[in-house]
């Protein structure tokens, strides 16, 4: 996983889907013969995640974890552009999260 700046992030999302804009994660898919057993990178904005996090009342880092999370998970074939495949994906991040949490709050990480 990477974490750059609005204005990197920006420039990924411009060079490799043509939107110029930035935006809160990106998911690049890699493995292949060139790289087994990688799945791929994931790349997180740092100021995209703090404005969230604050605008959410919630910790940068679960803001960030929840991105880290969202981008596996379209690394896994998960979808988002449509509305039930945004719903089932909403609803794998929110047991993922509360997998982790309880885990966390168990003592272990």
């Amino acid at each position: 996983m990477a974490i750059v700046s609005d204005r990197e992030m920006r420039r990924l999302n411009r060079e490799y889907h043509g939107v110029d804009e930035p935006t809160d994660v990106l998911a690049f898919p890699l493995g292949g013969p060139a790289a087994p057993g990688l799945l791929g990178e994931v790349i997180v904005s740092a100021e995209t995640a703090a404005r969230e996090a604050a605008r959410r009342g919630l910790p940068f880092a679960r803001e960030v974890a929840l991105y880290a999370l969202h981008g596996t998970l379209h690394l896994l074939g998960y979808d988002d552009h449509v509305p039930a495949d945004r719903r089932r994906m909403r609803r794998r991040e929110r047991a993922l999260l509360a997998a982790v949490s309880a885990r966390r709050r168990r003592g272990r990480s």
